[in-house]
């Protein structure tokens, strides 16, 4: 693990805090528990009628715990801390946060908060995001040691990015860090 502050955002996003302190499936945070149809598991999650993970609204969760890699692992294992399904950012709070987590080798949580930008993302900007999210998947792959899968998830992303070269949405300084040549 990384010698960072114990406050950093990348920490802080990973506690699966929603604002105001509540956990996401808290009350107050997410819904009634139990409803349309749903149970809640030993560990206190919605599961449906076939067991799978679901969220407050229906929605499939995968509450399995993760290794730093992202791969499952048993449940009731001890895993990374997760990055909350329902992550918010702005656009610099989020490339920030990533590029924390990139630095920090964690290359597939930054997929998932850049995933996060890029389901919320506006439609004119959701091909960046998505080729972000593809490029720290195909590092998470290298990881992995999937080369095929690296390769080919690095290159669509890349492909996705490469129209936005010097027209970045919502200028600022965070996300002139994320551009090429670093």
């Amino acid at each position: 693990m990384s010698s960072r502050p114990e406050d950093s955002s990348a920490d802080q996003a990973t506690t699966g805090e929603a604002p105001g302190g509540q956990t996401p499936g808290s009350p107050g945070a997410g819904g009634p528990s139990g409803a349309g149809g749903r149970d809640r598991d030993a560990g206190g999650r919605d599961r449906d009628a076939a067991g799978r993970d679901r969220d407050a609204a229906g929605r499939a969760r995968n509450a399995r715990p993760r290794d730093a890699l992202g791969r499952p692992l048993p449940r009731g294992a001890t895993g990374d801390k997760r990055i909350p399904d329902d992550l918010a950012l702005p656009p610099t709070q989020a490339l920030q946060l990533a590029q924390e987590l990139l630095d920090s080798d964690r290359p597939f949580h930054a997929h998932e908060v850049l995933e996060a930008s890029w389901k919320s993302a506006p439609a004119a900007e959701r091909d960046l995001w998505q080729g972000l999210a593809q490029i720290a998947v195909g590092l998470t792959h290298a990881r992995r040691g999937n080369a095929h899968g690296a390769s080919a998830l690095l290159r669509r992303g890349a492909n996705r990015v490469a129209g936005w070269h010097g027209r970045w949405p919502r200028a600022s300084t965070a996300t002139a860090r994320a551009r090429p040549g670093r």
